[in-house]
């Protein structure tokens, strides 16, 4: 099989369903930035050396790539042949969260962005998560996508503000603290 179609060549690519749409379409916009969060969390698992981290990161992006699928898929194609992101993985989201969180120094101001490679590149996927965040709930104002990708979404940037966090504390990298 052929990497390249060439179906793509007059800017336009197909939904989940066969529908054809222009590259810069919302619901494209929106799998696109969720494609990219992927890509930037296999840049933070190259990097991180915690097996902790790993195995939540490697949860996370088997997770996009339904959220995607889901994204992907107009509502009105149906969508039991494709998956959809359920709130039993924002659960386990919370889970992550609710278990890290305890290890972690209360915050009593804002911290900049940053600390060891690994949380560095975290806090770079947290802003990427935000922005399809943003798209999906831009996307959500257009037509119907459901509840759960952007609620996922909301969560999983905050599961990775956390994660920044911990790897910081892991290695005993100290946060740096925002000086209005």
């Amino acid at each position: 099989m052929k990497i390249y179609t060439k179906t793509g060549d007059k800017g336009d690519t197909s939904l989940f369903g066969g529908k054809r749409v222009r590259k810069y379409n919302l619901r494209i916009e929106t799998y696109g930035t969720i494609d990219e969060l992927n890509s930037a969390i296999g840049v933070c698992r190259s990097i991180n050396t915690v097996k902790e981290i790993d195995a939540i990161l490697e949860e996370i992006q088997n997770d996009l790539f339904t959220l995607g699928a889901d994204i992907a898929t107009p509502t009105d194609i149906s969508k039991i042949e494709t998956k959809q992101i359920h709130s039993t993985a924002v659960s386990r989201l919370e889970q992550h969260i609710d278990k890290l969180e305890p290890q972690l120094e209360p915050l009593r101001q804002f911290i900049l962005p940053g600390g060891n490679r690994t949380a560095a590149m975290l806090h770079l996927a947290r802003t990427i998560c935000r922005r399809a965040e943003r798209l999906a709930v831009h996307l959500s104002n257009e037509e119907s996508i459901g509840e759960n990708p952007i609620v996922y979404l909301n969560r999983l940037s905050d599961l990775l503000f956390v994660l920044a966090r911990w790897s910081n504390a892991l290695s005993h990298t100290s946060e740096m603290k925002w000086q209005q």
